[in-house]
């Protein structure tokens, strides 16, 4: 099964979320589905919001990471809130 093929967009709202965290550089707190489908929670610094093969993604660097920038996909997001909240 190819996952690009089976996206789902999210809601405007938490888009226009995504994107706000983007901006004004705010830590989020992600609970999220991994590939193997496991539940994960990390807090990132979200640096982008993008389109690309048919699916949106965030860019982020995983808080206490070296490593360059990961990507997840916009659906695949469970829920993202501030950091402290």
């Amino acid at each position: 099964m190819n996952i690009l093929c089976d996206y789902q967009p999210i809601s405007c709202i938490d888009h226009e979320r995504l994107e706000f965290a983007v901006l004004k550089r705010q830590k989020l707190r992600l609970s999220f589905r991994d590939e193997a489908g496991e539940v994960r929670t990390l807090t990132v610094l979200p640096t982008d919001v993008t389109t690309r093969d048919k699916a949106e993604w965030l860019s982020y660097r995983p808080e206490g990471e070296v490593a360059g920038e990961k990507f997840l996909r916009l659906d695949r997001i469970l829920r993202a809130e501030p950091e402290g909240q």
